[in-house]
């Protein structure tokens, strides 16, 4: 695991990076609230399409003016398409369709074991085990995501759970494989985003004119895609491939568990659901655990 000793330039990258990821998992929390919002006009694989192709849109022109000779060759051309493969078209398609079957914070209790996924895959792939302390935290947000959910979970359309279960493993496949090519074969985040971004998207694009139709999109509907496209998208992948190079991939997954919480308040206010006691006691737990992970990884690496 690199350390960041006597670097003060890199701690103050790391600092950035960690309130950046921060920002994200903010804006994809009010993500999950915007689609259940756009599901009611809208096909969920239409919403989600229109929604990358927006960003895309956005991205490429800056990425091939300031960074397209990064991408030097068609072995990495075939690296950033898996990406979006990954990381798009399977992983936001299929939580699309998760938000469509099944309520919003079962979707976000299902994806809270993610962390376990990539935690794998980043000690085999990348040589990145966590310490105790990181399990630990691991272990209170999984506690407090458990108890949080202690009422019978909306599970009662297996198809959505399944769905859902298969967009956490595509993601956590994305976040390795990211930070691989960012570190190891030193791509820039601008790049990164946009060509995987842009191909993924093409792919979704693809398979939801084939087989949804749309008569009409309203103009609250254009709003939300827009949003979505252009800030919750945009903006937010790129900080997060940005963080993503700065922030061990495990770190980062327990970062973006935080979106239980934010996830949880979110719905509270806009979609009439109540938070109980025993949801406040583990919504402390799943922040503890988080701090446990960030805080001592931030005071190890200070020495």
């Amino acid at each position: 695991m690199k350390t960041l000793s006597g670097n003060p330039l890199m701690h103050k990258e790391r600092r950035l990076a960690l309130i950046g990821a921060c920002v994200v998992t903010f804006l994809w929390s009010s993500s999950y609230i915007l689609v259940k919002i756009g599901l009611t006009e809208l096909p969920p694989l239409t919403l989600v399409a229109t929604r990358y192709l927006t960003a895309s849109a956005i991205l490429m022109p800056l990425a091939v003016i300031k960074e397209r000779k990064t991408v030097k060759d068609a072995k990495t051309v075939m690296k950033l398409a898996f990406l979006g493969a990954s990381g798009i078209t399977l992983t936001q398609g299929l939580q699309c369709l998760g938000l469509f079957y099944l309520p919003a914070v079962t979707v976000t209790f299902v994806l809270n074991f993610t962390p376990i996924i990539v935690l794998v895959l980043s000690a085999i792939i990348l040589k990145e085990k966590p310490t105790p302390i990181q399990i630990v935290g691991l272990g209170l947000v999984l506690t407090g995501a458990y108890l949080f959910f202690n009422t019978p979970l909306s599970t009662n359309n297996p198809t959505g759970v399944v769905i859902t279960l298969i967009s956490g493993i595509t993601w956590a496949t994305y976040l390795v494989s990211s930070r691989l090519l960012l570190i190891k074969e030193n791509l820039k985040p601008l790049s990164t985003t946009a060509f995987s971004m842009a191909f993924g998207a093409s792919l979704l694009a693809i398979t939801a004119f084939s087989f949804e139709e749309v008569s009409k999109i309203s103009l609250q509907s254009w709003s939300i895609i827009l949003w979505l496209g252009i800030v919750n998208t945009a903006l937010a992948f790129f900080i997060w491939n940005y963080s993503l190079q700065r922030i061990e991939a495990f770190e980062i997954s327990i970062l973006q568990n935080t979106m239980l919480i934010q996830i949880a308040f979110l719905s509270c206010i806009f979609l009439n659901e109540q938070l109980s006691t025993i949801k406040f006691v583990s919504i402390a737990l799943v922040f503890i655990g988080v701090l446990l992970v960030q805080l001592r990884n931030l005071r190890i690496k200070s020495i």
